[in-house]
């Protein structure tokens, strides 16, 4: 995918369990959470780099004293620096004398992630306004330390009007219109009214301030609080909280279409959104590390216990496909062996293109998240190849002795070959404002292997997934025409993209799929061009229906053409118009019964299928189509 998608924000907490001497004694350091918390961001820069923000709160400190905190920064390398500047004011009070390294009481006392509870977020800019303010974690502010609450989300809401009215209707004045402020406000809403609830409780009870606010910090249900918070959101969300008390919560959406993983020792509690970041950064097997459950609330008290409670009816599961597909990091030992099958599914479309001729093909990939399906196509290749030649020699023994001349015939001739031919040579920084320069910086981020392919050669390169087409129109192809093929195949282990995503990946304007653009001109290439007006007019009244009622009508754009005749008219589109290279184009895009036998456990496939897991993404799509045929840009939630 040489276009950048914007999507899935990369989360982090850490809670210590114990105070911070132990770690300096057994690590060397009291900051061993805050450094914690860095490694398990940096492991997950793949997931936001618009800006970064980390929080922390320090349990049971002295009346008067700070107690919880919060950085947020925009800027360039945003972790890198956020976390320099923090590093820098501690090395400053260090050198001032009021910490002691080696004393760890006076690193909490005196700097501000010197705390038992740190929370971290990455965040891609998908909505919204996009400004320092913008960035997470959000902070609800309270003299109460069970009114303050601090949250994190990598997730999207597609009711964020409706939530924002029910606010409103409360009789509120929300200042912000993003989905991060609707569900600090409302989650904030149910913790302010249980915490009043037990406040009367307790002091019509004769108890002390002192003890009303213990026995409140004891007894707060966030469970119900999430329930009733999370009762008409429809969206994919995994949201880290953090309670002034100290206790701290993650909740995964219903159909865990959004990801969140986490482990638990005697010593630490730690939550991410990839699991390779927790087995890397603390040295965990596969196996110790579990996934959040869908519909479920992993809660850590202010006293550490630690469980799973569910705070919504369990849902049919729709795992971001995606995520597996594209954005994850490869290293996951799961999602390395789908991508792995990813690959080797696309064997049989290929050997059909290319009439089973290996000789003259020269396989390879572009960029490199397809690095890992580009080696589970070649596995696959071989695995097929050995096959051939196995039956080949058995064959060939019926008729005597085999000679060397036909062993290496059978054994060496017609295999697989592979090559690396595209290499990203630069990281593109986009300096020239006007659209043609930019174009011509674009068609340098990679340069070739040059002297490997020959006229007559067929080059397949595989590409993890085709969104908009313009990397491969302004870039792709120029650069992989430069080593002269007889043709070009470009395969995509990802399906078509057809439809608009709405839980948090930023794809939300149909009319820049280059799928979407190639049904369409194939519907006004034979003259039904009426088929886009009748869809316009039925999305226009499909859209005054509720939600739960409303069909994806942008489905009929696609009805009357197989994939393959969409693939042919993509190739087209992706063409450049100048490309002096005169030989053929073909695009081949993965299955969607393939992308399920390679990602059975995520099912989520509603960019590809249209078939949406909440009603808010078929609402949506039909949204997008008008916004489409009414030429207006920007998303359509």
């Amino acid at each position: 995918m040489g276009e950048l998608i914007k999507h899935e924000c990369g989360l982090a907490l850490i809670r210590l369990k114990k105070d911070l001497q132990f770690y300096e004694q057994k690590y060397g350091s009291a900051l061993y959470g805050f450094n914690k918390l860095f490694l398990l961001m940096e492991k997950q820069h793949n997931r936001g780099q618009d800006g970064a923000g980390i929080g922390c709160a320090k349990l049971n400190m002295p009346l008067g004293k700070a107690y919880l905190f919060r950085e947020r920064t925009l800027e360039d390398d945003s972790l890198e620096r956020l976390f320099g500047r923090e590093m820098a004011r501690f090395e400053r009070l260090v050198g001032s004398g009021a910490i002691m390294p080696a004393y760890a009481p006076s690193v909490k006392e005196h700097f501000d992630f010197g705390g038992e509870v740190l929370i971290g977020h990455l965040r891609y800019g998908t909505s919204g306004a996009f400004d320092r303010s913008s960035c997470h974690p959000y902070f609800r502010r309270s003299n109460w330390p069970t009114r303050n609450l601090m949250i994190l989300g990598n997730f999207n809401m597609t009711n964020t009007a409706e939530l924002n009215r029910r606010l409103t209707d409360r009789g509120q004045h929300p200042i912000y219109e993003t989905d991060t402020q609707t569900v600090l406000e409302e989650i904030g809403f149910h913790l302010d009214e249980a915490h009043q609830e037990l406040y009367h409780q307790y002091r019509d009870a004769g108890l002390s301030g002192k003890e009303i606010q213990s026995r409140i910090s004891a007894n707060l249900d966030l469970p119900a609080i999430l329930h009733e918070s999370a009762s008409i959101w429809d969206g994919g969300y995994a949201i880290v909280g953090l309670v002034g008390n100290g206790d701290s919560f993650v909740i995964r959406d219903p159909r865990g279409i959004r990801p969140a993983y986490y482990f638990e020792d005697d010593e630490i509690v730690a939550v991410a959104s990839e699991r390779v970041a927790l087995m890397s950064v603390f040295d965990k097997s596969r196996e110790s590390i579990q996934a959040v459950r869908p519909g479920h609330v992993l809660l850590v008290s202010h006293d550490t216990t630690v469980r799973e409670a569910p705070f919504h009816d369990p849902l049919p599961p729709a795992s971001c496909s995606f995520e597996r597909i594209y954005f994850s990091r490869g290293n996951d030992p799961e999602i390395y062996e789908e991508r792995m099958r990813l690959g080797g599914t696309l064997c049989d479309q290929i050997l059909e293109a290319i009439d089973n001729n290996l000789v003259d093909t020269v396989f390879s990939f572009v960029p490199n998240t397809a690095e890992i399906a580009y080696y589970g196509l070649l596995r696959r290749l071989r695995e097929i190849r050995r096959d051939a030649v196995k039956a080949a020699v058995l064959e060939a023994q019926k008729n005597g002795p085999l000679s060397e001349a036909l062993i290496d015939n059978l054994i060496i001739g017609n295999w697989p070959r592979s090559e690396k031919i595209a290499h990203k040579d630069i990281k593109l920084r986009t300096f020239i404002s006007q659209e043609v320069g930019r174009s011509k910086l674009v068609s340098h981020v990679y340069d070739i292997t040059y002297g490997v392919l020959e006229p007559k050669d067929t080059l397949v390169v595989l590409d993890d997934s085709i969104v908009r087409g313009t990397t491969m129109r302004e870039s792709t192809l120029r650069i992989l025409s430069r080593t002269n093929p007889k043709k070009i195949i470009i395969v995509s282990t990802a399906p078509q993209i057809r439809y608009p995503d709405c839980y948090g990946i930023d794809m939300s304007e149909i009319g820049k799929f280059v799928a979407f653009q190639a049904a369409v001109a194939l519907l006004k290439e034979s003259g039904r061009d009426y088929v886009l007006r009748d869809i316009y007019s039925a999305c226009i009244r499909e859209v005054a229906k509720p939600r739960a009622e409303q069909i994806n009508l942008v489905r009929g754009v696609y009805e009357p053409f197989e994939p393959e005749e969409i693939a042919a008219r993509i190739a087209e589109l992706v063409r450049p118009p100048d490309l002096e290279w005169q030989g053929e184009i073909e695009i081949i895009f993965q299955t969607i019964e393939n992308l399920h036998q390679a990602i059975p456990d995520h099912s989520g496939d509603w960019y590809f299928t249209g078939h949406y897991p909440t009603p808010g993404g078929t609402a949506v799509a039909n949204q997008a189509f008008i916004h489409y045929h009414e030429k207006r840009d920007g998303r359509s939630y």
